[in-house]
């Protein structure tokens, strides 16, 4: 065939009306489908935030790599990243914007009591959403496409109690939370498990998630010489929390859930956190599961640090989301809904499989440690 340079004028234009024609057809069997992020991207929890929308991104640009044919066309993914600002009314605003730009896809929110009155939003504006809040209620309200891509309150509280009780034999133990609906959820569910497990609850403290002194709530539990210290909240909280307990004399394990099994409790507590924290975290460890080592490296490689504690949810998530749009080989959010709700995923972080809920069939909880600033898993539920 010759080359451009060497044809005649019209048969050149023929030529090009054929290539933009052939473009304009490959455009067009070309879906574009948005994946909306809903968390924090200032404030104290930033990091989280952040974290979780790698997850996603890194997931959305291998998806795209592999050009998935879903109806017919090439689905092309694309990433709209929102600052909810772990705040319950910039939430509902946040969802409200997805549902005008027609995002049909959201991961998050970050925190439960963001992804309560958020996911009433999602189910009328007919959006999937896949949160790691962690509050029961949030899928007590029977929406057909609502998920929890983690264990629920009363799984970790449940599995922190019961380490607490068999293996570091507690007693008589303290319980503060930061009143957020998290830090309420997680620690009544410890409280109420603990209690059944034998153990004594000596005391009920409350902060808030914005507080930086603690001493008069551990001065308090200190008096009731509890022999550890349940933490309902966030690592911003948790992290001072511990140097404080130390600079009090008060030298007992520091207990909680997700939230504290983050690197930056040890980024932010320095030497104050080791050992003496003691944390539970949905899912299997991640570095020992068969896809575990190739996600660590693929996040390392890409955002030049190590993934947080929910980025392999949320990258998991997406990736069951795009699986489960080819086998309803739709991209209708109630459809791949109920095609997640009827199949599996395997992925970095273990099994994904749904209850009528949106509660995970089946999931680990592992209890971990700080050793040289680094998380030391101890042992699994």
């Amino acid at each position: 065939m010759p080359s451009k340079l060497h044809m005649a004028p019209l048969a050149l234009a023929a030529l090009l009306v054929i290539e933009a024609a052939s473009a304009t057809t490959a455009n067009a069997a070309e879906t574009l489908v948005k994946i909306g992020v809903s968390g924090p991207l200032s404030g104290a929890n930033a990091f989280a935030g952040k974290d979780n929308e790698n997850g996603v991104r890194l997931a959305i640009e291998e998806l795209n790599a592999q050009k998935l044919q879903v109806g017919g066309t090439t689905l092309r993914f694309e990433l709209q990243s929102e600052d909810d600002q772990g705040d319950p009314k910039q939430g509902v605003n946040v969802a409200q914007k997805f549902a005008d730009a027609k995002v049909k896809f959201v991961l998050g929110p970050y925190n439960s009591g963001v992804a309560i009155p958020a996911s009433r939003v999602y189910n009328d504006s007919g959006i999937l959403m896949s949160t790691v809040g962690t509050n029961p209620k949030i899928t007590q309200s029977g929406y057909a496409t609502v998920f929890r891509i983690v264990a629920s309150d009363t799984q970790v509280g449940g599995s922190m109690a019961a380490y607490a009780a068999k293996e570091l034999k507690l007693k008589n133990v303290g319980v503060i939370d930061d009143r957020t609906a998290f830090g309420q959820g997680i620690a009544m569910e410890f409280k109420r498990q603990a209690q059944a497990a034998g153990m004594k609850v000596a005391g009920h403290e409350y902060t808030t998630d914005k507080a930086t002194d603690f001493a008069a709530i551990l001065t308090a539990l200190k008096a009731k010489r509890v022999d550890a210290v349940f933490f309902g909240g966030y690592a911003p909280q948790g992290a001072p929390m511990a140097r404080q307990m130390k600079q009090l004399g008060l030298n007992v394990p520091l207990l909680g859930g997700d939230t504290l099994c983050s690197p930056e409790m040890a980024k932010l507590g320095g030497a104050a956190v080791g050992e003496n924290v003691r944390c539970a975290q949905a899912g299997a460890i991640v570095a020992r599961q068969p896809g575990g080592p190739a996600f660590i490296n693929a996040y390392k490689a890409r955002f030049k640090r190590d993934p947080d504690v929910y980025a392999p949810s949320f990258y998991d998530q997406t990736k069951f989301i795009a699986q489960a749009m080819k086998s309803a080989n739709s991209i209708d959010a109630a459809k791949v809904g109920a095609a997640m709700h009827a199949i599996s995923y395997q992925g970095v972080v273990g099994t994904y499989g749904y209850d009528p809920k949106g509660n995970l069939k089946k999931t680990a909880v592992t209890v971990y440690t700080f050793k040289g600033g680094v998380l030391s898993p101890l042992a699994s539920y």
